[in-house]
């Protein structure tokens, strides 16, 4: 079906005004499509991979050789969602978070105070550009275990169109957020857990 902005009414939920190529630490959740339960389950608090789960996480790791420029942090995979910290350049530096765009003085000016996003990433991807590599990557690979190996074959799309991000201001919240890593604890009541 072609795209028809009268029916569609898609929106971009990026922040409006922000460069998602600049060095810092974002946190990203992408949900697999119809949030089918394709990369294990979480038994008694403990995540179980399923072998589609092991190469999800496997491409994770391996992001950094094949990117220079761009980390990883934490990275949980729940049975159909990922949660993952992505850091653009100086890779191990302190994240960086959103500029503000009235300056240090409150008032439009251009100096940048401390914590805030010092200039374009030099990897040469941005954001979204990272989010989709690894998508097409993990989607691929799937591909491959379906043909192989027998995997739960998925409609159409391996992950859905979009995917949430929120830009990491400081250390605090780089902390606060790897709380991502005990999630399988609480799968039970979590809103992506079909069965809850």
């Amino acid at each position: 079906m072609r795209y028809d902005p009268d029916r569609h009414h898609r929106r971009s939920i990026r922040l409006e005004g922000f460069d998602y190529s600049s060095v810092g630490a974002y946190f990203v959740t992408v949900c697999a499509q119809g949030r089918m339960g394709l990369f294990g389950e979480s038994v008694d608090g403990e995540m179980r991979l399923s072998p589609a789960g092991e190469m999800v996480l496997e491409v994770w790791d391996q992001m950094p050789e094949h990117y220079p420029g761009v980390g990883t942090d934490a990275f949980a995979v729940m049975p159909n969602h990922i949660h993952g910290i992505i850091v653009l350049g100086n890779v191990g530096a302190a994240p960086r978070g959103r500029p503000d765009p009235r300056g240090p003085a409150g008032v439009g000016g251009q100096a940048q105070g401390p914590g805030q996003a010092q200039g374009p990433a030099p990897t040469g991807l941005t954001l979204p550009d990272v989010v989709h590599r690894f998508k097409t990557l993990t989607t691929s690979r799937y591909v491959r275990g379906v043909k192989e190996s027998g995997w739960p074959p998925f409609d159409k799309r391996l992950w859905q169109r979009n995917y949430y991000e929120r830009v990491i201001r400081d250390e605090d919240e780089l902390r606060a957020i790897r709380y991502i890593v005990h999630n399988p604890l609480g799968w039970d009541t979590d809103e992506e857990n079909p069965h809850r």
